[in-house]
């Protein structure tokens, strides 16, 4: 896995989040659980949608299935830390990082072609939202949310490694870097464009 200068971030990320974002993340404490909450729940359904696409394919079922169950619980976690703080659940917004990530995907691809992305950007989402979580656990003031993002940061970085390696379990190693280091190029690109929110994990 040649991974070299961008070993410096988090996972291999080439670029590392705006610091601002961690200094503001604090004024919209509610904002930003509600978009955590949401985020977990996509990620259940997403991957939810792999198994369904593609459960014919070795070890989709046995090795998905049980992040299906964790990712919930993860909604489940932020869900009571809303509750936990006298807070509410608020409205589902698009997540902009994710649509612009998406956009990178090749038209016309084979169904294979289609499956490599699908599990690259699963992970590209997985090492983000690690770094961001990173980024919380080491800014925040707060003891008690300290510990609970660096949960969700181990968390994410394993399911981050989970998706590579299921990636190379179906394609030979060097297409799979090939395309992987595209995603990171491709995230680098916009990443910094995309404005600095303290109501968005993304």
């Amino acid at each position: 896995m040649k991974i070299t200068a961008e070993k410096k971030f988090t996972l291999g990320l080439k670029l590392p989040t705006d610091p601002r974002w961690a200094d503001i993340s604090t004024i919209s404490l509610q904002d930003i659980l509600t978009d955590h909450a949401f985020c977990e729940q996509k990620a259940t359904s997403n991957i939810i949608s792999l198994i369904q696409q593609y459960s014919e394919r070795e070890g989709i079922v046995e090795h998905l299935s049980p992040v299906v169950t964790e990712e919930w619980g993860h909604f489940r976690m932020v869900i009571a830390m809303l509750q936990k703080r006298g807070l509410e659940l608020g409205l589902q917004r698009q997540d902009e990082y994710v649509k612009k990530l998406v956009k990178g995907k090749k038209k016309g691809q084979s169904r294979d072609g289609y499956f490599l992305d699908q599990l690259l950007i699963c992970a590209m989402i997985e090492a983000r939202s690690c770094e961001r979580f990173k980024t919380l656990w080491q800014n925040l003031d707060d003891k008690e949310l300290q510990e609970f993002y660096y949960k969700f940061m181990v968390a994410e970085a394993s399911h981050y490694k989970l998706f590579l390696q299921l990636a190379k379990m179906h394609f030979p190693e060097d297409v799979v870097m090939e395309r992987w280091n595209y995603w990171l190029d491709y995230e680098a690109s916009f990443i910094g464009n995309l404005e600095v929110r303290g109501d968005r994990l993304h």
